[in-house]
C-alpha cells in the first residue's frame, strides 16, 4: 500500500486551530488505523505547487500513491473506498452514507458557514442578514433534529458521514447554535468522544502549538 501523506498548512492563528479540515482526514484515518504522514504548506506566500495540489488554495489535501486528491469530502470517500470502519461496502449501506455524506456537506454545512461568519464578525442579532441567515439554519436543524434524536449514528454504524455531520455542527454547537436542539446537541458530544475524535483534535493543536514553538512565537 502507497503511503498516504496529508497535507495541511504550517500554521494558522489561534481561532481556527482545531477546525481546520484537515482534522475531518485525520479523525477518519484514526477511526480506520490507516497509517499515514504529515506534510506542510506555507500559509503564507503558498507556492504555485500548492494551487496545483488544490486549485483554491486551501487544505487539506491528500496524497495515495499518484493520487493527489483535495476537498475533505472527497478524500473521505476516497478513505471510506479502503475500509469498512468508514464506509459499508455493500451498495444498500454505502448508498445511505453517500446521502448523508452530501446532506452534510450541501445542506447543513452551506447554513452553518454563514451563520457562523456573521457570528464571528459581530452583526447585531437583529440585523437582516443575521435573521435571515439564523433562520436558514434553524429550519436545517428543525430537520435534522427527529433524525438524530431517534438514531446513534446516520447510516447505522458510524461512517464518514457522521464524521463530516458532527464537524459541521461542532461549529455551530461551538457558537451556541444548538440550545434548541438537544439531540444535536447530544449526537455532536457523543461524536467527539470517540478515541479517533480526541486523537485527531489533539494532533492537530499540538501540530500548529510547534509551529509557534518553531517560530519563537508566545504559546497560549
Amino acid at each position: 500500500m502507497a503511503e498516504l501523506v496529508l497535507t495541511t498548512f504550517d500554521w494558522v492563528p489561534e481561532a481556527p486551530r482545531g477546525f481546520v479540515r484537515d482534522l475531518r482526514v485525520r479523525w477518519a484515518l484514526e477511526e480506520a488505523g490507516l497509517p499515514y504522514s504529515i506534510a506542510t504548506t506555507p500559509v503564507r506566500d503558498r507556492p504555485a505547487e500548492h494551487f496545483l495540489h488544490q486549485p483554491f488554495g486551501q487544505v487539506p489535501w491528500l496524497t495515495d500513491g499518484d493520487l493527489s486528491i483535495f476537498e475533505s469530502g472527497a478524500i473521505l470517500l476516497h478513505l471510506g473506498d479502503k475500509s469498512e470502519a468508514l464506509m459499508p461496502s455493500d451498495p444498500r449501506g454505502r448508498a445511505v452514507v453517500l446521502e448523508w455524506v452530501l446532506a452534510a456537506l450541501n445542506s447543513v454545512e452551506t447554513a452553518v458557514l454563514p451563520w457562523a461568519i456573521l457570528k464571528f464578525e459581530k452583526f447585531a442579532d437583529d440585523s437582516p442578514e443575521k435573521r435571515r441567515f439564523e433562520t436558514f439554519l434553524q429550519g436545517r436543524l428543525d430537520r435534522l433534529e427527529p433524525v438524530l434524536a431517534n438514531r446513534e449514528w446516520l447510516a447505522g454504524p458510524f461512517s464518514i458521514a457522521d464524521i463530516l455531520m458532527a464537524d459541521v455542527l461542532r461549529v455551530a454547537d461551538g457558537l451556541g447554535g444548538l440550545t434548541s436542539h438537544p439531540a444535536c446537541r447530544d449526537y455532536v458530544a457523543r461524536a467527539t468522544a470517540r478515541p479517533a475524535f480526541v486523537k485527531a483534535h489533539g494532533d492537530q493543536l499540538a501540530h500548529f502549538a510547534a509551529a509557534d514553538r518553531a517560530q519563537g512565537a508566545p504559546t497560549a
